[in-house]
């Protein structure tokens, strides 16, 4: 794989996972409090940070052969996984993925939650969406730049690729305010797919 394609296929799979946080964390202060869904995302960028920082000088302790095996098993099984939903999408045997259903859908489980306050956090549940939210498709995005990094041995231009990615997408959330419900994710993650195997 090229670096080109290598920096695509991160990029378009990272823009997929930053569109996911960006719902939750819209939704979290849509429907409940902005300065806790903040808090939220700061606190999640922290966790991910130190988790990231802990386990990148870890790696270098492995094996390269032990670590291209257990990264190659990884990929074999994530990748087995997605092609998977994509037959079923592609079949209508599983609904496309749709980001204004899932915004709609948080939106209102955030609206009917109970509010739990605290001196510095206003609203424990905008909070804990965020975080979790945050967290979760951070440690996707990290996942995706060690997988497919270290398999093709760009890690730095998979860095860099995920990074313009989130950098992109929080851009345009922040600019428009609203779920990029117009990001085609389904095609995204086909493309991407394509770009990995070529």
């Amino acid at each position: 794989m090229t670096s080109a394609a290598l920096f695509v296929a991160v990029f378009l799979a990272c823009a997929v996972e930053a569109v996911e946080a960006l719902t939750i964390v819209l939704a979290a202060g849509t429907a409940r409090d902005w300065r806790s869904a903040l808090w939220g995302v700061g606190a999640g960028l922290s966790a991910l940070a130190v988790i990231v920082a802990a386990l990148g000088p870890a790696l270098t302790a492995i094996p390269i052969d032990a670590l291209r095996m257990v990264i190659g098993g990884l990929l074999l099984i994530f990748g087995l996984q997605w092609l998977r939903k994509v037959i079923l999408r592609a079949t209508g045997h599983k609904a496309l993925h749709d980001e204004s259903r899932i915004f709609d859908e948080t939106l209102a489980a955030a609206r009917s939650a109970d509010s739990r306050r605290s001196a510095v956090i206003g609203d424990w549940y905008a909070f804990t969406l965020s975080f979790k939210g945050l967290l979760l498709e951070g440690l996707e995005v990290a996942f995706i730049v060690l997988t497919f990094g270290v398999s093709q041995g760009g890690i730095g231009t998979a860095t860099v690729a995920a990074l313009c990615a989130v950098a992109l997408v929080t851009g345009v959330g922040i600019a428009v305010m609203a779920p990029l419900a117009r990001v085609p994710e389904n095609g995204l993650i086909a493309v991407g797919r394509r770009k990995v195997t070529a």
